[in-house]
């Protein structure tokens, strides 16, 4: 199977296939940004909460939600993936961390996405080996997508583009990005705004070729997507 297809756009290297099968033919990277599956049993038809039919109505507001459909895309975690991953990149940030055995380490990057009971956690955690202590970034969801001109949600994990930047951030020298997860692709599409050279695996067809759409309007209109300004990072003083 290996390389099913790949998509060179603006500095963004995108590829479709199993990553357990491409990762083996890549070279070394600065740095693995990831979100893999958690492997806690929800699906996307479950997620009703956050994708509940055509329309949602929040603050009074009705707006449009797409339906994720019924993909089981977090049925186990990717233990030997994330493993693979690790030993081809030099720095390592791995959303849902917690859910994997990973070695102890001092600086776990917290999302408080404030959001409240409307979505499957209150805040998620990314795992980390840099040298730093714990740091906590608070980012609404919704303001985040006023901010990137009311793009929809369109992966069930998607994560804001704002927050992928600041994950970045962490990594001034990292050039070479590898996320073995791609899904629609937030972290190249932030990649490509902050001048980073991404490289994203994707199993699924569908959101493979969403995540080449996004990376285009990034690497086209550069302006298309406006990054909020930078929420302050708060500093916790003990370790999770």
């Amino acid at each position: 199977m290996a390389i099913l297809k790949e998509e060179r756009i603006g500095g963004q290297r995108l590829i479709l296939g199993d990553c357990r099968e491409v990762m083996p033919l890549l070279g070394q990277f600065d740095a693995v940004v990831t979100d893999p599956p958690y492997g806690i049993g929800e699906s996307a038809g479950k997620a009703k909460t956050r994708t509940s039919g055509l329309t949602s109505k929040r603050n009074g507001e009705t707006r449009y939600v797409r339906d994720y459909g019924n993909k089981s895309w977090d049925a186990t975690t990717a233990d030997d993936e994330v493993e693979m991953a690790r030993s081809i990149a030099r720095r390592h940030i791995i959303f849902g961390g917690n859910y994997y055995n990973l070695p102890p380490t001092s600086c776990w990057l917290v999302w408080d996405k404030l959001n409240g009971a409307n979505d499957f956690a209150d805040c998620e955690l990314a795992w980390t080996n840099i040298p730093k202590a714990v740091r906590r970034i608070p980012l609404l969801w919704n303001g985040c997508m006023r901010v990137e001109r009311h793009i929809a949600r369109v992966h069930p994990t998607q994560k804001p583009v704002a927050l992928m930047e600041w994950c970045l951030g962490f990594l001034p020298d990292a050039v070479t990005i590898l996320d073995p997860f791609m899904g629609s692709g937030t972290t190249l599409v932030a990649c490509q705004r902050m001048g980073r050279s991404g490289t994203g695996i994707e199993l699924d067809p569908q959101y493979f070729d969403i995540a080449c759409k996004r990376v285009d309007e990034a690497a086209r209109q550069p302006d298309l997507l406006i990054a909020a300004p930078a929420p302050q990072p708060v500093q916790e003083g003990l370790p999770l």
